[in-house]
């Protein structure tokens, strides 16, 4: 019996892709239904659902499962849930989608089909209200705000079948995990208790540190990175996952620390997104979740620590998942190492800031970077793509 936390809701896994020898017959059939595109993030949804990540739900939001999303944090049935998953359409197409109808769900982009959806139930929301709760703003500079209240005017909802998992298995191979691959690789390390670090950004010297507190108070550290589409700026995940091997083989002792990757897009929901990120750390078998400054934020739509309290406003039962709440970190020169606001006694103008914008915007400028703020190993792997990006087209 497994010694791991068990997945939200549920003692099992609920996973929606569809086995790949059945995959030809459900693709066949969807030859034949109407089809209906997704947006990136929808795209991003559905590979999640796909993999069990966002186990328990079985397809996309009804009406009632949306408004308790966004207002209370539960599902119709009680279970606690932060952030809505939808599949929203312009009214015209919607229209003209049957309840009890199978359709056939496309990337938008691509035009690959994806995956199969049973029209339950269509209807309208206040996209104000859910950028109001979800976001804590209706500010439409907000990234996450932008997507939603550019969005159809009706949300379809209803189970699904994934039929894709999208590149990522053969583009990210051996570091695109499912849920149940993971737990298999904490069980086969004897690893129980298990923190994840979640990021979107090349570690530098103080998501090392973070990673490494977590690391000696579990049994290991997952360092799981978003492989889906995030903001104009960031670096892309193919380059963030070379310098953050090149982080963990040189700075960190075996079997301490996996990297891995998931296709969710960000939604830079800040506290809300911190929750939704710890009920998927749940799923993939990790007991506690890193939580340090500005989790998920964007801007400065949200305090520093503001995805930490959330957590403290949960009702008992609602999340198993831990968080791991480390204050802001940075290196001290008078200490001479990295440390924490909770620990250091000395002053703003002994401390080095370290941010992953300030890295960006440094690597850049071609600025050279101390070691003080990010290791020579991961720095040389970031430079090259900056150097390549600033070549001629």
């Amino acid at each position: 019996m497994s010694k791991l936390i068990s997945p939200h809701g549920g003692e099992h896994l609920r996973p929606l892709l569809v086995p790949k020898e059945q995959r030809g017959e459900a693709l066949a059939r969807a030859a034949s239904l109407k089809k209906v595109r997704l947006s990136s993030r929808e795209v991003s949804d559905l590979f999640m659902l796909g993999m069990g990540a966002y186990t328990p739900l079985d397809g996309f939001m009804s009406y009632d499962n949306w408004k308790g999303s966004v207002i209370d944090m539960r599902l119709a049935d009680g279970t606690f849930w932060p952030i809505p998953i939808t599949l929203s359409l312009p009214k015209e197409v919607a229209s003209g989608l049957g309840i009890g109808e199978e359709v056939a769900l496309v990337d938008g982009e691509s035009g690959e089909t994806l995956g199969l959806l049973l029209v339950r139930e269509k209807y309208s929301i206040d996209r104000a209200l859910e950028c109001k709760h979800v976001f804590r703003t209706t500010d439409p500079q907000h990234p996450g705000v932008e997507k939603v209240m550019a969005q159809g005017d009706v949300n379809v909802a209803g189970p699904v079948m994934a039929l894709s998992e999208g590149p990522y298995p053969v583009k990210y191979k051996g570091l695109y995990l499912r849920p149940e691959e993971a737990r298999a690789e904490f069980e086969a390390r004897g690893w129980k208790q298990v923190a994840a670090f979640q990021t979107r950004n090349p570690m530098h010297r103080s998501h090392e540190y973070l990673a490494k507190i977590a690391a000696e108070v579990t049994d290991g550290v997952f360092i799981h990175q978003v492989l889906g589409k995030l903001k104009a700026g960031d670096i892309p995940a193919e380059v963030r996952t070379k310098a953050i091997q090149a982080m963990i083989d040189n700075y960190f002792k075996p079997n301490i620390a996996i990297q891995a990757g998931y296709p969710i897009e960000m939604r830079y929901a800040g506290p809300r997104e911190a929750l939704i990120h710890a009920i998927i750390r749940q799923n993939f078998g990790c007991s506690h979740l890193v939580v340090g400054r500005d989790h998920a934020g964007v801007g400065s739509y949200y305090g520093p620590f503001d995805a930490q309290i959330i957590f403290d406003e949960l009702w008992p039962g609602a999340l198993s998942c831990k968080p791991l709440k480390v204050d802001v970190t940075f290196y001290c020169y008078k200490c001479d190492g990295m440390a924490t606001g909770k620990t250091c006694p000395h002053e703003a103008k002994d401390r080095l800031s370290i941010s992953g914008t300030r890295q960006r915007e440094m690597l850049a400028k071609g600025e050279s970077i101390p070691t003080q703020f990010s290791r020579p190993e991961v720095v040389r792997i970031l430079q090259q793509y900056y150097q390549q990006q600033a070549l001629p087209a």
